[in-house]
């Protein structure tokens, strides 16, 4: 039996708990109102257009016409006017839409992978934060892997919706097996080939390869995870796109995988 000390110093901790916890949730829906402000506030910056045949380049078209890459020539580019959104974060780099979910954002990057974990496009603090590209990676001439990272929230916004691409309903829509990305030169459109789960590790986001070997032996790595067969083929010459967000509070990670596939420069 506990004595009426106890029971009274049990009630203190229970209720200071309850402040913390109510205090924490109040403090996340009210980042949470802010972002989807700053969200709307930026709709509609993006628009499909038709390609400009002159301007087009198909990237390392496999010889195999019946090739699951030919399927998507004909899609049209993403344009986005980057002008308005420098004027609100210098920090920008890109624009991604992801088909089939409701990625649509502009990409930023700093020195680190740090500081859009907790901090919006304003870059007011903000436990959404957003959509940012990897510190290592160049988005005017592209590494061989370039990767973007988001918080899966569970309001679907950043990389709320990335879960989406592991269900059978939206893999069998085969149009929705793009992404679409625009930077200040260039508009370019990825075809996916590999999504899956796995444990926090480092490999998947690597950005930098010894050699064409070591490229050859990821690109096989990350292809043969993937939970879905999207039957796509790889070359050492293709340039990947990697997207990366949690799964659960054990550490899980959902890691997407797609590789340029046609592209124009503006």
């Amino acid at each position: 039996m506990f004595s009426k000390k106890q029971y009274l110093l049990l009630f203190i901790l229970s209720l200071i708990i309850t402040i913390i916890t109510s205090y924490k949730l109040i403090y996340y829906f009210k980042d949470i109102s802010k972002s989807k402000e700053i969200i709307q506030s930026i709709e509609r910056v993006s628009q499909d257009i038709d390609s400009n045949k002159e301007l087009d380049v198909f990237v390392n078209p496999p010889v195999d016409e019946t090739d699951s890459y030919y399927n998507y020539v004909n899609e049209p580019f993403l344009q986005v006017n980057f002008d308005d959104l420098i004027k609100q974060n210098e920090d920008t780099v890109a624009w991604i839409n992801v088909l089939g979910t409701k990625i649509d954002y502009p990409v930023v990057q700093t020195q680190d992978n740090d500081f859009y974990l907790d901090h919006s496009f304003n870059k007011t603090q903000n436990i959404a934060g957003w959509v940012f590209g990897d510190f290592r990676n160049n988005f005017q001439s592209l590494n061989k892997n370039t990767i973007i990272y988001a918080h899966k929230m569970t309001n679907q916004s950043m990389f709320g919706s990335l879960p989406l691409l592991l269900d059978d309903d939206w893999f069998l829509d085969k149009e929705h097996h793009l992404i679409k990305t625009s930077t200040m030169k260039e508009n370019m459109i990825w075809q996916i080939f590999s999504v899956y789960v796995i444990p926090k590790e480092s490999y998947y986001i690597t950005t930098h390869f010894k050699n064409d070997d070591d490229y050859k032996a990821f690109l096989e790595t990350i292809k043969n995870r993937s939970i879905k067969d999207f039957g796509t083929s790889l070359d050492i010459s293709d340039k990947i796109l990697t997207l990366s967000t949690c799964k659960d509070y054990q550490g899980n990670r959902i890691a997407v995988h797609a590789k340029l596939i046609k592209k124009e420069t503006r």
